[in-house]
């Protein structure tokens, strides 16, 4: 199945010359949904993965269902005072200013293989704070995946020392 037929172009958003992928119409179709979600849980299997691990908003929409396939538990890194109990929190430069993600603190055991899911590689900084915090607490990155990746913005470079899977390349 060709993914890319079900993911739409929004010229100039949010700001002019840029080329938004919007995977609304991709979730919103239950075949492809059902297909990329598919290939990430064969992905997780091969790295058999104990823990899948998304950020917000839409690594929950692509991890959960991952996580439940493999029966498998899922951890949410989320924005500053999301999260009700102790956190550990990563700060890091996005191509629009910064951000801080958070995880719990209890979330990974060491030596838990994770699989780290979210919709799209871009610069890689969300990925590499989210890795820091899995190693942080002690978690294995067995690999990372994502539906699409934009290589013009050389995201993966970041991610050199891990396996990475990218459903869709713009």
């Amino acid at each position: 199945m060709d993914l890319k037929n079900y993911v739409a172009s929004v010229k100039d958003f949010p700001k002019k010359g840029i080329i938004f992928r919007d995977i609304t119409t991709l979730m919103n179709d239950g075949e492809a949904y059902k297909y990329a979600t598919e290939q990430i849980v064969q992905f997780a299997k091969d790295k058999q993965v104990d823990l899948v691990v998304g950020p917000e908003a839409r690594g929950f929409i692509f991890g959960c269902p991952v996580s439940y396939a493999l029966g498998i538990g899922f951890v949410p890194v989320r924005k500053p005072k999301k999260l009700p109990r102790e956190t550990i929190e990563y700060s890091y430069d996005l191509e629009y200013g910064s951000n801080t993600l958070c995880m719990h603190k209890d979330a990974i055991k060491p030596g838990q293989r994770v699989l780290i899911v979210d919709d799209l590689l871009a610069t890689g900084g969300t990925m590499e704070a989210t890795i820091k915090m899995v190693e942080q607490l002690g978690g294995v990155v067995a690999g990372l995946a994502f539906l699409i990746e934009l290589e013009d913005l050389k995201g993966r470079e970041k991610l050199k020392d891990y396996p990475v899977l990218t459903l869709m390349k713009y």
